[in-house]
Order: structure tokens, then sequence, then C-alpha cells
């Protein structure tokens, strides 16, 4: 068993701007309500959105191509540093994939539609630390003393968010012909829907285009 672990190559994901997303070594894809999906040493995932096999690429891409490239007017990608007492919260706006665990779970300190949107002196340090731990972009960091919190050691695994994204956690490499490179090496988010303004990662663009997980209609 020794020898089989050590030969294994781990999990990779790879794509070019105009392919879907291959992966492989991969043990583990789970769906939005934490339930096993079936898994093959190399799988093609759909990124455009189309596909009547989803996760899965089935093709469509083909008749109306894939658009991977970065659009120039996209959100800027660049850390802003919201510093308090105890904490300091790093955001980088430009690769939230808006999944919205934040403002959900401390509400008094990301403050939807207020400036400054976060008050990292609105509760413990410990609690904002747990919360952004939920981040699946990796948008979110902190740091305490100018010493920055260490990403979570997670096992190589896929997520799909219902009709949103693939949430990528344990590090798995990734590979594009445009060097493109997650904030967090550790957990990151790959668009689904076609549309990101940041591909191939996710921009939340998915929630205003009505993309399912479900087929289209005939």
């Amino acid at each position: 068993m020794a020898v089989e672990k050590k030969d294994r190559k781990e999990p990779e994901i790879t794509c070019t701007r105009s392919t879907p997303f291959r992966v492989s070594g991969l043990d583990t894809m789970i769906d939005s309500g934490g339930n096993p999906l079936p898994t093959t040493p190399v799988m093609l995932l759909c990124r455009c959105g189309l596909s009547r096999r989803k996760p899965h690429c089935d093709g469509s891409h083909r008749e109306n191509g894939i658009n991977g490239a970065k659009a120039h007017d996209r959100i800027p990608d660049r850390r802003t540093d919201y510093r308090g007492r105890d904490i300091t919260v790093h955001d980088n706006r430009g690769v939230c994939s808006h999944d919205r665990s934040c403002v959900l779970d401390l509400p008094a300190v990301f403050r939807k539609n207020r400036r400054p949107w976060i008050d990292p002196d609105a509760a413990d340090p410990k609690e904002i630390e747990a919360t952004v731990r939920k981040c699946p972009s990796g948008a979110l960091r902190t740091s305490r003393h100018g010493k920055p919190e260490r990403d979570p050691q997670r096992p190589p695994a896929i997520r799909l968010a219902r009709n949103g994204p693939l949430e990528i956690t344990g590090s798995i490499k990734f590979r594009d012909d445009a060097d493109s490179r997650p904030e967090s090496p550790e957990h990151y988010c790959l668009c689904r829907c076609g549309n990101s303004r940041n591909q191939p990662f996710c921009d939340g663009s998915h929630r205003t285009t009505r993309f399912r997980d479900d087929a289209p209609d005939e």
C-alpha cells in the first residue's frame, strides 16, 4: 500500500483559455450537501455553463466556445487592509466569489452596503478568524500583529457549490496557459457558469446569469 501511495500522482487541475477543466488524481468530489460524487482518474468538468451532464463536460462548449480571458474592466485585483485593535482583516474584492458566508455569519463585522464594509473591532478576533476560514475563494485573510493566520490543512477535494462555482480545497495544484494563480493555493473557486470577468476564477457572476446545476429546458 505504501508503494501505491508513493507512486500516485498528486491531484491537479489544468485548462487553457478555451478548454474545460481537466482534473486528474482526485479522489474526493462532493455536492453542495456534502454527498460524495463519483470520480475517475481523469475528469473533464464544465466551465461554459451549458453542459447537460454537469458538473462534467459534454462538449457543449464546442458550439459557443469558452471565453477564458480576464475582462479588462473587472474589479481590480488588489488587497485592502482593515486594521483593528487586535486583528487585521485583509480583503481582495477582485477575487471574491460572493458566497456570503461572511455577511451571514458576522453581519456586525462584514457590513453589507456600508463603508468601510469591514469593522474588525466589532467581534472577538477568534470569531472573525473562524468566519474568514469559511471564505472559499481566499478573498478574505486575517493577521494578528503582522503575523498572518495559516491556511487550514485539508485533504484535496472539490465541492460543487449549489448553482455556483467549483470550490477547491486541499492545495490542489492549478495550471493554465495564462499562468493564473489563486489568491490562496490551499483554497480557491473556479467559474462554472462561463460568465466570470476574472476567468478562470469565480467572481459571483452566477448569481445574476441564472446559472443552474440542472440541465436547461429542451
